[in-house]
């Protein structure tokens, strides 16, 4: 039998379940916006009214999120400046995922409410992930479990030196 190790994942199976904050300054989304270490808190990207977080849970190599700077829980509180910003942002980052991760396809989506799947409810965000022909295999089936092939620092390092060479949005 192959052993596949994920240690980085214990974190989030040992992790007591709760309910998710959706406070702002209990909110993951607005600490790491706020913080000053965007490598610490795995914002890879921002704008005056957006940021582009990687998933610290993906599930699939490159996933991010993109969330607006304000903590806004409903499409409906965005502004149109606010609205534009992010769409734009996701066109840029769907943008350096194709021309370094060469993916066949995206998913694309923002899960609205708890009963939509939104593990954040009071902070939107909206969720890219690289897709290749053959990424689900065997082994979810069988286990539970996905083989992601590159380490969140790894990730970081590619869409940051990407992201230094584009022009701004």
């Amino acid at each position: 039998m192959d052993h596949l190790w994920a240690p980085w994942r214990l974190a989030y199976i040992a992790a007591p379940k709760e309910k998710p904050s959706t406070t702002g300054p209990d909110c993951f989304l607005c600490r790491g916006a706020a913080g000053p270490d965007d490598r610490a808190n795995l914002v890879v990207y921002r704008t005056e009214l957006s940021v582009v977080v990687l998933n610290r849970f993906p599930y699939n190599n490159g996933h991010l999120l993109v969330s607006p700077l304000a903590h806004k829980a409903t499409l409906a509180d965005l502004t149109p400046d606010e609205l534009l910003d992010l769409q734009l942002v996701l066109l840029k980052l769907i943008g350096v995922l194709e021309k370094r991760m060469t993916p066949d396809g995206f998913n694309v989506g923002l899960n609205l409410g708890r009963a939509a799947g939104a593990g954040v409810p009071g902070h939107l965000h909206w969720h890219i992930v690289p897709r290749w022909t053959g990424d689900s295999n065997f082994i979810p089936v069988c286990t539970d479990t996905r083989v992601m092939s590159q380490s969140l620092d790894a990730l970081y390092d590619v869409l940051a030196e990407e992201l230094r060479c584009e022009p701004p949005a």
